[in-house]
């Protein structure tokens, strides 16, 4: 930024877990300063102000200044169309952080409008370095797509060009990959407390199925009784399972030997 030039004047419109790490990673690059923060829950709204150098909290969405710069929509899905309704037209650059949602819902905000995706998983209080995260970009015109680019690369290393189409592949990716593991390790934590034993009896198994996964392939690192078809091992495990989880299980193990066609003997899988 040459000497002078004023940082452009940010609404942040969100106070959840992706605007937790974005609006402090945006301030602490130099790309922005951070006017507002607007959420419909006034307490989140004031936290994350006061995490930020000089942002008023606010919870009424005709409160938000769209005379800003940049309005950067980071809640829910289904509540970024109504957050749209609520405010008066303008020529700010709004931006949404959605994996799923076209950038059309911001249309009738301003005719300058986007997408600004950022490809990870956000916990309000825990930091994450987004200088290694990759953030994908969608603008409504090649001049609004450059001027988000040039925004994301302020504050990301790895900014790529992304349609609805393709963000909605990966956002689909992402739940497999990220949001269903998850819960498969929720169930694992829960069976090992069973036993008194920590979640870290896993950590080296974790390890090296993510290592062969992102060295080799997912394919190639397949392994356990599914992809051996030993149905009494796994019919033992469905013994020692009940609900859900041993729903999940055997639609799982089924999956696995249909992907990898492995025969097997039937019997109560």
């Amino acid at each position: 930024m040459s000497v002078g030039q004023k940082l452009p004047r940010i609404v942040m419109i969100g106070a959840g877990n992706v605007a937790s790490s974005l609006a402090p990673a945006i301030e602490q690059a130099g790309a922005g300063k951070i006017v507002q923060v607007y959420s419909r829950t006034p307490d989140h709204a004031r936290d994350l102000a006061a995490r930020l150098e000089n942002a008023a909290a606010i919870s009424r969405p005709e409160d938000i200044d769209t005379g800003a710069d940049i309005c950067l929509v980071s809640v829910a899905d289904d509540a970024v169309a109504k957050i749209v309704a609520a405010v008066k037209p303008g020529n700010a650059l709004w931006l949404h952080t959605s994996g799923s949602v076209p950038m059309s819902v911001l249309a009738p905000a301003s005719p300058r409008h986007g997408v600004f995706y950022p490809l990870q998983t956000f916990s309000r209080d825990v930091a994450v370095d987004l200088s290694t995260v990759s953030l994908f970009t969608e603008g409504s015109d090649p001049s609004t797509e450059a001027e988000i680019s040039d925004l994301a690369r302020k504050v990301f290393s790895n900014v790529f060009h992304a349609d609805s189409a393709t963000r909605r592949v990966m956002h689909v990716a992402a739940v497999f990959a990220c949001n269903f593991v998850n819960y498969m390790w929720v169930v694992a934590h829960d069976l090992l407390q069973r036993e008194n034993l920590p979640m870290d009896v896993l950590f080296p198994l974790l390890t090296e199925t993510l290592r062969k996964a992102m060295t080799a392939s997912p394919d190639m690192g397949q392994t356990g009784p599914a992809m051996r078809g030993d149905s009494a091992v796994m019919n033992r495990h469905l013994d020692m399972l009940d609900g859900d989880n041993r729903e999940i299980y055997r639609l799982v193990s089924e999956a696995i030997m249909n992907r990898f066609n492995v025969s097997h003997e039937p019997d109560r899988l």
